[in-house]
């Protein structure tokens, strides 16, 4: 039997009752994701750093490699979608243009990437893929009016500073076929990798995140096969050796690592994301270090170490857990409130 209106208060509007299950939606997975969503922020980005050595033990070309790490991960992203649809409904259609939007830029980014690894060199195209630290807030402050704190402006040298020892460009430059066309691919692959990040970011804060990453890889997976098709390279047999490694990109990046970062961003602020992010290339770092051998130098390792300082000091206050109110005999609050997660 339906509990009664309280006395006094409005009926609840068609408007209200549409944004009640939006509202629950967008609170949910904030419950099964993690304890801190930074920590799945992090988790997620060491995840996305093991796809640049698979890639490299891959030896495929971008439009190989961009389309077959979407379609292999699309079955198990399914399976995951499939409960979240049972239990909340599938997405309102008008919102599905986000998603198809940061799918194009996701499949740019990666074959851009991929390119310009092959023409620059893996580290210059590291770092330059990484201006998304500066390019992800500065997007949030034009198109959602989120402040920036001044705190974060004034670690952005220092992060870059660490994103360029890191890729190890100052020791090494430019080593790749073509330096120009690969600084160009590199530079507009940061720009789609900055409008993925964001766009992924926006669509979650409705909620529905599953379902919505589905539709970016599937997405992403048809771009990449067009643009293989026509001038980036596509093998649509490229042998087991070249499937396992791009399922294992598709299984530690696509559906764990992506996943987790879709899950965790709309929960934090969009600079504190951004910079966790950066623990991709740390983690493509000591990776290539443990599978392939690679011995960084101590400005690899000088760099490593300023991008997880300024991690730290750009996502403590989000790291930190949350401390419980006392609450007196009435129920209500007392006490000092804790920092947001």
């Amino acid at each position: 039997m339906p509990r009664p209106a309280r006395r006094g208060a409005a009926p609840a509007t068609p408007a209200d009752r549409r944004a009640s299950p939006a509202r629950s939606r967008a609170a949910r997975p904030a419950s099964r994701l993690l304890r801190h969503p930074a920590w799945g922020m992090a988790v997620g980005a060491l995840c996305v750093s093991a796809s640049a050595v698979l890639l490299g033990l891959a030896r495929t070309e971008p439009g190989t490699a961009s389309f077959y790490r979407c379609v292999l991960a699309l079955p198990a992203l399914l399976v995951l979608a499939v409960p979240e649809r049972r239990r909340q409904g599938p997405p309102p259609r008008g919102q599905y243009g986000l998603a198809l939007l940061a799918g194009a830029a996701f499949a740019w980014d990666m074959l851009l990437w991929t390119q310009a690894i092959a023409e620059v060199g893996a580290g210059l195209s590291t770092v330059l893929v990484n201006v998304q630290v500066v390019l992800v807030p500065l997007l949030a402050r034009a198109i959602d009016r989120e402040p920036v704190p001044r705190s974060f402006l004034l670690w952005v040298p220092v992060i870059l500073l660490g994103v360029v020892l890191t890729g190890g460009v100052v020791e090494g430059g430019a080593s790749g076929s073509d330096p120009r066309a690969g600084t160009l691919h590199a530079v507009l692959a940061a720009v789609c990798y900055s409008v993925f990040l964001f766009l992924l970011r926006r669509g979650g804060h409705g909620g529905l995140v599953r379902q919505r990453y589905v539709v970016v890889i599937a997405c992403a997976a048809v771009v990449s096969l067009l643009a293989g098709r026509l001038s980036y390279g596509l093998d649509l047999t490229p042998g087991w050796q070249v499937m396992g490694w791009l399922l294992a990109v598709a299984v530690s990046s696509q559906v764990v690592g992506w996943l987790l970062v879709a899950s965790a961003s709309p929960m934090l602020s969009s600079h504190v994301g951004a910079v966790l992010l950066l623990l991709t290339p740390v983690g493509a770092v000591a990776l290539g270090a443990v599978v392939l051998g690679e011995r960084p130098t101590l400005l690899q390792l000088a760099g490593c170490v300023l991008i997880l300082v300024s991690a730290y000091c750009a996502a403590v206050r989000e790291i930190r857990p949350r401390r419980r109110p006392d609450r007196g005999a009435d129920g209500s609050a007392s006490g000092p409130q804790g920092t947001a997660d």
